[in-house]
Protein backbone atom coordinates (compact mmCIF):
# COMPACT_ATOMS: atom_id res chain seq x y z
CA UNK A 1 0.00 0.00 0.00
CA UNK A 2 1.30 3.41 -1.01
CA UNK A 3 0.30 6.47 0.86
CA UNK A 4 1.13 10.02 -0.21
CA UNK A 5 0.88 12.79 2.28
CA UNK A 6 1.04 16.36 1.08
CA UNK A 7 0.39 19.82 2.41
CA UNK A 8 -2.25 22.18 1.20
CA UNK A 9 -1.82 23.39 -2.37
CA UNK A 10 -0.78 27.00 -2.82
CA UNK A 11 -1.39 29.05 -5.89
CA UNK A 12 0.11 32.41 -6.71
CA UNK A 13 -1.31 34.73 -9.29
CA UNK A 14 0.78 35.91 -12.19
CA UNK A 15 -1.06 39.22 -12.00
CA UNK A 16 0.68 41.96 -9.99
CA UNK A 17 -1.52 45.05 -9.60
CA UNK A 18 1.54 47.26 -9.00
CA UNK A 19 3.02 46.35 -12.38
CA UNK A 20 -0.22 46.21 -14.38
CA UNK A 21 -0.45 48.28 -17.55
CA UNK A 22 -3.26 47.96 -20.01
CA UNK A 23 -2.27 46.84 -23.49
CA UNK A 24 -4.33 49.68 -24.93
CA UNK A 25 -2.51 52.54 -23.17
CA UNK A 26 0.64 54.44 -23.98
CA UNK A 27 3.86 53.59 -22.18
CA UNK A 28 4.05 56.85 -20.24
CA UNK A 29 5.94 57.39 -17.01
CA UNK A 30 3.56 56.98 -14.07
CA UNK A 31 5.43 55.44 -11.12
CA UNK A 32 8.61 55.92 -9.12
CA UNK A 33 11.53 54.58 -11.11
CA UNK A 34 9.93 55.18 -14.53
CA UNK A 35 11.94 57.16 -17.06
CA UNK A 36 10.69 60.24 -18.89
CA UNK A 37 12.31 62.29 -21.67
CA UNK A 38 12.55 66.04 -21.14
CA UNK A 39 13.09 68.37 -24.08
CA UNK A 40 14.85 71.38 -22.59
CA UNK A 41 13.87 74.41 -24.65
CA UNK A 42 14.74 77.52 -22.65
CA UNK A 43 15.46 81.04 -23.79
CA UNK A 44 15.99 84.03 -21.57
CA UNK A 45 16.94 87.63 -22.00
CA UNK A 46 17.23 90.53 -19.63
CA UNK A 47 18.07 94.16 -20.05
CA UNK A 48 18.59 96.83 -17.46
CA UNK A 49 19.82 100.39 -17.62
CA UNK A 50 20.19 103.23 -15.16
CA UNK A 51 21.13 106.87 -15.48
CA UNK A 52 21.90 108.99 -12.45
CA UNK A 53 22.64 112.68 -12.25
CA UNK A 54 23.01 114.61 -9.01
CA UNK A 55 24.31 118.03 -8.18
CA UNK A 56 24.88 120.07 -5.05
CA UNK A 57 26.20 123.53 -4.53
CA UNK A 58 26.81 125.11 -1.16
CA UNK A 59 28.45 128.36 -0.24
CA UNK A 60 29.34 130.17 2.94
CA UNK A 61 30.42 133.77 3.18
CA UNK A 62 31.51 135.75 6.19
CA UNK A 63 32.64 139.32 6.63
CA UNK A 64 34.14 140.96 9.69
CA UNK A 65 34.47 144.71 10.20
CA UNK A 66 36.49 146.31 12.86
CA UNK A 67 36.59 150.06 13.31
CA UNK A 68 40.38 150.45 13.48
CA UNK A 69 41.24 147.83 10.87
CA UNK A 70 40.21 147.33 7.31
CA UNK A 71 37.45 144.84 6.51
CA UNK A 72 38.33 141.16 6.76
CA UNK A 73 36.27 138.66 4.80
CA UNK A 74 36.33 134.99 3.94
CA UNK A 75 34.27 132.43 2.12
CA UNK A 76 33.89 128.76 1.39
CA UNK A 77 32.44 127.32 -1.79
CA UNK A 78 31.61 123.64 -2.11
CA UNK A 79 30.46 122.27 -5.43
CA UNK A 80 29.68 118.64 -6.21
CA UNK A 81 28.42 117.01 -9.39
CA UNK A 82 27.92 113.36 -10.25
CA UNK A 83 26.88 111.78 -13.51
CA UNK A 84 26.68 108.05 -13.75
CA UNK A 85 25.07 105.41 -15.86
CA UNK A 86 25.14 101.76 -16.56
CA UNK A 87 23.63 99.17 -18.82
CA UNK A 88 23.40 95.43 -18.50
CA UNK A 89 22.23 93.08 -21.18
CA UNK A 90 22.19 89.30 -21.08
CA UNK A 91 20.60 86.57 -23.11
CA UNK A 92 20.82 82.82 -23.16
CA UNK A 93 19.44 79.80 -24.96
CA UNK A 94 19.57 76.16 -23.94
CA UNK A 95 18.38 73.31 -26.14
CA UNK A 96 18.81 69.74 -24.98
CA UNK A 97 17.02 66.43 -24.73
CA UNK A 98 17.61 64.17 -21.77
CA UNK A 99 16.04 61.41 -19.74
CA UNK A 100 15.02 61.88 -16.13
CA UNK A 101 13.66 59.51 -13.53
CA UNK A 102 10.43 59.74 -11.57
CA UNK A 103 11.47 60.20 -7.93
CA UNK A 104 8.04 60.74 -6.40
CA UNK A 105 4.32 60.85 -7.08
CA UNK A 106 2.12 63.57 -5.57
CA UNK A 107 -1.32 62.71 -4.16
CA UNK A 108 -2.94 64.33 -7.23
CA UNK A 109 -0.88 62.15 -9.60
CA UNK A 110 1.76 64.70 -10.57
CA UNK A 111 5.23 63.23 -11.03
CA UNK A 112 8.35 64.60 -9.38
CA UNK A 113 11.25 64.11 -11.76
CA UNK A 114 15.00 64.56 -11.51
CA UNK A 115 17.96 63.82 -13.74
CA UNK A 116 21.51 64.77 -14.72
CA UNK A 117 23.33 64.64 -18.01
CA UNK A 118 27.10 65.03 -18.38
CA UNK A 119 28.57 65.77 -21.80
CA UNK A 120 32.23 66.08 -22.66
CA UNK A 121 33.05 67.84 -25.93
CA UNK A 122 36.68 68.69 -26.77
CA UNK A 123 37.73 68.27 -23.12
CA UNK A 124 34.98 70.67 -22.03
CA UNK A 125 32.53 69.18 -19.53
CA UNK A 126 28.95 70.38 -19.69
CA UNK A 127 26.49 69.26 -17.04
CA UNK A 128 22.73 69.71 -17.20
CA UNK A 129 20.55 69.08 -14.16
CA UNK A 130 16.75 69.08 -14.40
CA UNK A 131 14.30 68.81 -11.54
CA UNK A 132 10.60 69.60 -11.34
CA UNK A 133 6.99 68.45 -11.26
CA UNK A 134 5.11 67.13 -14.30
CA UNK A 135 1.37 66.73 -14.81
CA UNK A 136 0.54 63.38 -16.46
CA UNK A 137 -1.58 65.12 -19.12
CA UNK A 138 1.50 67.11 -20.25
CA UNK A 139 3.35 63.92 -21.18
CA UNK A 140 3.07 63.14 -24.90
CA UNK A 141 2.23 59.62 -26.15
CA UNK A 142 5.95 59.21 -26.88
CA UNK A 143 6.73 59.76 -23.14
CA UNK A 144 8.20 63.24 -23.76
CA UNK A 145 7.49 66.54 -22.00
CA UNK A 146 8.77 70.05 -22.75
CA UNK A 147 10.75 71.83 -20.04
CA UNK A 148 8.32 74.73 -20.32
CA UNK A 149 5.64 72.40 -18.91
CA UNK A 150 7.63 71.64 -15.73
CA UNK A 151 6.27 73.17 -12.54
CA UNK A 152 8.78 74.10 -9.82
CA UNK A 153 11.45 73.68 -12.51
CA UNK A 154 15.13 73.85 -11.62
CA UNK A 155 17.34 73.71 -14.69
CA UNK A 156 21.07 74.11 -14.13
CA UNK A 157 23.64 74.26 -16.91
CA UNK A 158 27.30 74.23 -15.88
CA UNK A 159 30.28 74.31 -18.22
CA UNK A 160 33.84 73.57 -17.08
CA UNK A 161 37.06 73.55 -19.03
CA UNK A 162 39.44 75.82 -20.92
CA UNK A 163 36.78 77.88 -22.69
CA UNK A 164 34.67 78.38 -19.57
CA UNK A 165 37.82 79.32 -17.62
CA UNK A 166 38.77 81.96 -20.21
CA UNK A 167 35.42 83.67 -19.77
CA UNK A 168 35.92 84.10 -16.01
CA UNK A 169 37.83 87.21 -14.82
CA UNK A 170 41.32 86.64 -13.41
CA UNK A 171 41.84 86.42 -9.65
CA UNK A 172 43.47 89.83 -9.45
CA UNK A 173 40.60 91.47 -11.41
CA UNK A 174 38.08 89.88 -9.04
CA UNK A 175 40.17 91.10 -6.06
CA UNK A 176 40.31 94.68 -7.39
CA UNK A 177 36.57 94.53 -8.03
CA UNK A 178 36.05 93.34 -4.46
CA UNK A 179 38.05 96.34 -3.23
CA UNK A 180 35.82 98.62 -5.28
CA UNK A 181 38.23 99.58 -8.07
Amino acid sequence: MLMIVGGPARAESLFDPDLYRSLGTDRKAARIGDVLTIQVVETSSASSSADTSTGRKSSFDAEFRLSRRPTTSGGIDVDSDFDGGGKTQRSGKLLAQMSVGVVGVAPNGDLYVKGDQLLTVNDEQQKIQVKGRVRPQDISPGNVVLSTRLAEAEIVYIGEGELAGRQRPSWWARFLNWLGF
